[in-house]
């Protein structure tokens, strides 16, 4: 059987066609926009999350034991072939009113106050009650001391008792000079991270990883340094080791509870890369352009996003922008209606930029039709009113040469539809470029047309980009044939592609689209993605 499969590996690899480093769609023709190291790699180069892997991977068995024996003998039901090829080694403040100082304290008063105060999901809920467990992801933030902080689900006063126990469990294993990481209760998933004075806490019995899900808890866990900044959280349980810290996040659980549904859906967080609006390349340059002809003092970044998209971005050439920190951004953006009503001006602290300290983000929207939002983010603390003319500069001539039609129509058409590409069986795919941390996909389509079907693709994916990232057997790639659909993952050091092709597909059919995807991509690659860098 394992010269059989290992004969079936040529096979598939021989109809891939080497694609040079450099020369893979979407990279840039420059220097990069965003920084090019995407956070689950990151992440993959801790040793407490590769143990993470390594334990929980020899617990339901080992990859490279079930490979030499049988190719499918320790997959699910539904995994029916699996091929694989191994690596070879904010304060709002409306622009009429008067004082620009910012209290920090003030900040988070009229933050909470303008937060739209609809009830969060299921705070009636509690431990007791057969509804709550049936959630497929919980996250939990507690103190150090026990104190809860955040429940996903439920409302933490209702669940003192359970926070009280993660505590207890934590402190237990710590005792003994050791760290917990995860616990495997059948198909759940406990995963703990402690990050000074917080304790963080996801259980999951769907397909995300141990290692997917510590990816996420760490997203979690810088949006609560956006609010409050490392130095700031270290320092008020240093002088009360029991602070009730919900009393600084007040009115801020809504951007958690946003990104939570964001990473449940939303693959620019498993890839660590950014989607970018699908536009002209020509219309992205003059945005671009005008981004760095109405620069101001002391700005460092100037960023366009519609709807989670980038539009495209200008920063100092000294300075590259994260993707995890360009995500929390459009989190800000996207969880709150109140930046449509007026012009904000905001601290925010990026955590992988800086995470000791605050940058000032100017906020507004170009229009009441224009999906565009425009953020400006600046060291001075004063520069409101400078940033505001700006924005009337930078709007004036998008206007004029017709930039921000051509974005409100690029959203209003979404993206793109597979039958674009000219692939018969092709269904969907995800393509990122790594050297430029973007990535691109269509449109979801037949036959994924439910939402539980669309769910179950994702979990898919969930389930191919955590067999190729396995710190104890990554894979350079794997075909994985299922009831439903044919799943191929190809990772190079340039790009990670992954596609779902119709069941009925041949392995050698189904390279051959993979070939032609990537021509495709690269011939749409300045509509795609953000070639040039612009830099002030």
């Amino acid at each position: 059987m394992a010269e059989e499969a290992a004969k079936r590996e040529i096979d598939v690899s021989e109809e891939v066609e080497d694609v040079e480093q450099g020369e893979e769609p979407g990279a840039g023709k420059l220097d990069t926009t965003l920084f090019a190291a995407e956070s689950f790699e990151d992440l993959s180069n801790d040793i407490s999350l590769k143990n993470i892997d390594e334990e929980f991977l020899v617990r339901r068995k080992s990859t490279s034991d079930s490979y030499d024996n049988d190719v499918s003998a320790n997959e699910p039901e539904e995994r029916e072939d699996v091929f694989e090829l191994p690596v070879s080694s904010s304060p709002t403040k409306d622009h009429r009113t008067g004082s620009t100082e910012v209290d920090i304290d003030e900040v988070r008063k009229q933050r909470a106050e303008t937060v739209l105060e609809a009830e969060r999901d299921s705070t009636s809920e509690d431990a007791s009650e057969p509804g709550w467990v049936l959630h497929k992801k919980h996250v939990f933030i507690l103190s150090e001391a026990g104190k809860p902080i955040y429940t996903r689900y439920g409302n933490e006063e209702k669940l003192v008792t359970m926070m009280g126990v993660m505590q207890a469990i934590v402190s237990f294993v710590q005792d003994n000079d050791d760290n917990i990481r995860v616990i495997c209760a059948g198909k759940h998933k406990f995963v703990f991270v402690v990050r000074g004075p917080l304790i963080l806490v996801a259980v999951c019995y769907g397909n995300d990883s141990p290692s997917q899900l510590l990816v996420q808890l760490n997203y979690v866990y810088h949006q609560i340094l956006s609010v409050l900044t490392h130095s700031q959280l270290c320092r008020v349980f240093e002088q009360r080791r029991n602070y009730d810290l919900r009393k600084l996040l007040a009115g801020t659980e809504k951007f958690i509870d946003n990104l939570m549904n964001l990473m449940s859906t939303d693959p620019s967080f498993l890839l660590g890369a950014v989607r970018c609006l699908s536009l002209p390349g020509s219309v992205r340059d003059i945005i671009g352009q005008t981004l760095q002809q109405a620069r101001a003092k002391d700005l460092i970044f100037a960023i366009v996003v519609a709807h989670n998209q980038l539009v495209t971005m200008v920063r100092p050439k000294k300075f590259i922008l994260h993707p995890s920190d360009l995500h929390l951004i459009f989190n800000l953006v996207s969880a709150s209606t109140a930046f449509r009503t007026a012009e904000s001006w905001t601290p925010i602290c990026l955590p992988k930029f800086d995470n000791t300290g605050y940058l000032h983000a100017y906020v507004s929207y170009f229009d009441d039709n224009c999906p565009a939002c425009l953020l400006l983010l600046s060291i001075d603390r004063n520069s409101f009113f400078e940033l505001s003319e700006c924005k009337e500069k930078i709007k004036e001539r998008l206007e004029r040469h017709k930039c921000l039609e051509a974005i409100t129509k690029a959203n209003r058409k979404k993206s793109y539809t597979i039958d674009q590409t000219g692939i018969p069986d092709l269904w969907h795919f995800m393509y990122k470029s790594r050297s430029t941390a973007q990535f691109t996909s269509p449109e979801i389509g037949a036959p994924y047309v439910t939402t539980e079907e669309r769910e179950r693709l994702f979990e898919e994916y969930l389930y191919l980009h955590k067999r190729i990232h396995s710190s104890l057997r990554p894979l350079k790639m794997l075909c994985h044939v299922g009831h439903k659909e044919m799943l191929i993952g190809w990772v190079t050091s340039g790009f990670e592609l992954y596609t779902a092709f119709s069941p009925l597909s041949s392995k050698v059919t189904a390279m051959n689209a993979v070939n032609k995807l990537l021509r495709w991509i690269k011939k749409e690659e300045d509509r795609l993605f953000i070639i040039n860098s612009y830099t002030f």
